[in-house]
């Protein structure tokens, strides 16, 4: 049974930084590309980040230069480290995650976990 648990996410000013953390279990987790969707109240699904399995990386252009994204192999973990954070930011982060080598640039992931909210206040 694949699971995805989020954690990390919280209130925080504008400006200011969060790291969500994913932490896999049930799959081959380096062999999956892993991504972080977001979705804010009364909007669609939204793609923020991807790290292939080879370890490249994309991103949205909202996510460019503020947010990074990284996996740890060993710990079957995948990380979003958030800086400069905006109001326009606040959205439920998801983890995902799709068996495949390619880049994930969009939200049609295989498996996904619960969410984490995170709130930037201006």
């Amino acid at each position: 049974q694949v699971q995805l648990v989020e954690s990390g996410g919280g209130l925080v000013q504008a400006g200011g930084s969060l790291r969500l953390s994913c932490a896999a279990s049930g799959l081959s987790f380096s062999g999956y590309a892993m991504g972080w969707i977001r979705q804010a109240p009364g909007k669609e699904r939204e793609f923020v980040a991807t790290i292939s399995r080879s370890g490249g990386t994309y991103y949205a252009d909202s996510a460019k230069g503020r947010f990074t994204i990284s996996r740890d192999n060993a710990q079957n973990t995948v990380y979003l480290q958030m800086n400069s954070l905006k109001p326009d930011d606040t959205a439920v982060y998801y983890c995902a995650a799709k068996y495949t080598t390619a880049v994930v640039t969009h939200t049609l992931y295989d498996y996904w976990g619960q969410g984490t909210q995170v709130t930037v206040s201006s």
